[in-house]
């Protein structure tokens, strides 16, 4: 074996070890599902080894591919794309109650739609979603364990590094996947745990500031988002119902909080393009008047801008506000990934949708309907989408009326 093969399954196995006792810490006894795309499937073998390793009683793996996914717009009848199996959307809401945890490799293809019809996505993205709301609602209140991350797959490969030889695409993907989710030298777990310290003391310094509102200025954006009342920030990982400590996004850069729902007022516009579903969507611009998307515009992907928005009457507000530095690790890489689990790390950015409730306090015991009593938006669907720049400058309105700043090009300012 070479030196670059050891180096590699030594990395690999790093990878694996730190998603399963760090992103899901799967705990002695516990049931794992682990959803990933077929192509993943030797380090998706090397996940369930490690949790079983761990302690997990049972290791469910359910496996996707592009191929079969898009074969039911390129050929099913019509009535398939309202149409999610309410048996499947049972077994989820089951698992959850019992407390199984999730982890999903997600990595769709930038380009998995292409010449399929938006509308035909649309449907059957919210007909899933609709048919997985209980499902939804334990991970949206943080009431059970789960974790996204990410591995190579062709097709995302060929995208991200097209300008590279493509016998390359799949290797250099790895160490980029492995970079920025501080695997490339030393103790991975010991890095994670440091960078989340790192990140638990930002969103300890916004929490004691208390803003009342923030203010966005850079070129195509003009925007202020009040903050809910009572809000609270988070970042890195945090502690399930149960008092398990997870991380849901790997890799992650963010604190983020909640808007309050009628609160936000200006315009806003992206500065990444957005991988909507396997969809495309570049240089959008948004407005908004007390809170609801007035006007929206998108240099490519417009109708499928169109289709999210129709969604429900909640994915025409925010529901989630986050900071993330310009200068920072995987924007330092200076590239697109077309994947907004890692884009959103790279960058400020909001989300459309539906709020998560323990970004307020006494959130997650509340009804949709004291949710929204409470100016949290509620949605089926939750999307986010880039904003930040080294262009970038925020402004916060202390509680008293003081204005003070918060990022200044894109970094920040205390």
């Amino acid at each position: 074996m070479s030196n670059f093969e050891q180096t590699f399954e030594k990395s690999l196995e790093q990878y694996a070890e730190l998603v399963v006792k760090i992103g899901v810490n799967i705990q002695k006894g516990q049931d794992l599902l682990v959803t990933a795309p077929i192509e993943t499937l030797e380090f998706t073998r090397l996940i369930v080894q490690k949790a079983y390793a761990a302690g997990a009683k049972y290791v469910q793996v359910d496996f996707d591919d592009d191929d079969i996914t898009r074969s039911r717009f390129e050929h099913g009848s019509d009535d398939s794309f309202d149409y999610y199996p309410a048996w499947k959307a049972e077994m989820m809401e089951k698992f959850a109650e019992t407390g199984g945890a999730t982890l999903t490799i997600k990595v769709p293809d930038p380009e998995l739609y292409k010449g399929i019809n938006s509308d035909n996505v649309s449907r059957a993205t919210k007909a899933a979603a609709h048919a997985r709301r209980g499902y939804s609602k334990y991970t949206r209140n943080h009431e059970i364990s789960w974790c996204l991350i990410k591995a190579p797959t062709k097709a995302w490969a060929n995208k991200v590094f097209a300008d590279i030889p493509e016998e390359d695409r799949i290797n250099v993907m790895w160490e980029t996947i492995f970079k920025m989710n501080r695997v490339d030298g030393g103790d991975a777990i010991q890095n994670w745990k440091k960078h989340l310290d790192t990140l638990n003391a930002m969103s300890d310094l916004l929490n004691k500031k208390n803003y009342k509102s923030l203010h966005y200025r850079a070129p195509g954006t003009d925007l202020k988002i009040e903050l809910v009342n009572n809000h609270i920030w988070g970042g890195g990982g945090s502690e399930n119902k149960q008092g398990v400590y997870t991380v849901a996004n790997m890799p992650t850069e963010e604190v983020f909080t909640m808007p309050k729902r009628s609160g936000v007022n200006g315009f806003v516009s992206s500065t990444m393009p957005l991988n909507l579903n396997g969809q495309l969507v570049d240089q959008m611009r948004i407005t908004f008047k007390d809170g609801q998307v007035v006007a929206f515009t998108a240099a490519s992907g417009e109708e499928h801008l169109k289709n999210l928005f129709a969604t429900d009457e909640g994915a025409r507000y925010l529901g989630e506000v986050a900071l993330v530095p310009h200068d920072s690790p995987i924007s330092n890489l200076n590239r697109i990934f077309y994947n907004t689990g890692i884009d959103e790390n790279a960058s400020c950015h909001l989300a459309v949708g539906s709020a998560y409730p323990f970004n307020m306090k006494d959130g997650t015991t509340m009804s949709n309907e004291e949710l929204l009593k409470h100016e949290c938006n509620v949605s089926l669907t939750h999307v986010d989408f880039m904003i930040g720049s080294a262009e970038l400058d925020i402004d916060g309105e202390l509680q008293d009326g003081t204005v003070e700043p918060v990022f200044r090009k894109g970094n920040w300012a205390f």
